[in-house]
């Protein structure tokens, strides 16, 4: 928490989706930090220790998110993670979502008002 706020860490590498959730979350009273690589999603984590974070699967590379969650882990993460994915179903064909820990997939296009909610929960 900073200021008696949750802080959220977004990571994707799409522009519009960054500016659009991170302006709703704000809204909705929470900070948000966000970067448009792994590689800086990695030096942000580290940067300001989030309460959440949400990762795209497919950036630079198809399975960067998954890349980067397992990153995350090796940092010492504790927070939970949220997986943004356009590819739905198919997603638990090509990741194994349960051995990345994750604690939830979203897809795309988001659903501002149930992501808000399930932050909302999850975070108390």
């Amino acid at each position: 928490m900073k200021e008696g706020k949750h802080v959220i860490l977004y990571v994707d590498d799409d522009c519009d989706y960054l500016d659009s959730t991170r302006l709703v979350l704000e809204s909705k009273g929470f900070i948000v930090e966000t970067a448009e690589s792994a590689e800086e999603g990695l030096k942000a984590f580290k940067r300001c220790m989030p309460d959440l974070i949400i990762v795209d699967l497919m950036m630079e590379e198809v399975d960067a998110g998954a890349g980067l969650i397992k990153d995350l882990k090796l940092a010492g993460n504790k927070a939970p993670v949220y997986m943004l994915s356009s590819v739905g179903d198919q997603l638990h064909q090509s990741t194994d979502t349960s051995a990345l820990g994750l604690s939830g997939v979203f897809q795309k296009p988001v659903n501002f008002e149930n992501l808000v909610r399930t932050l909302q929960q999850k975070l108390g």
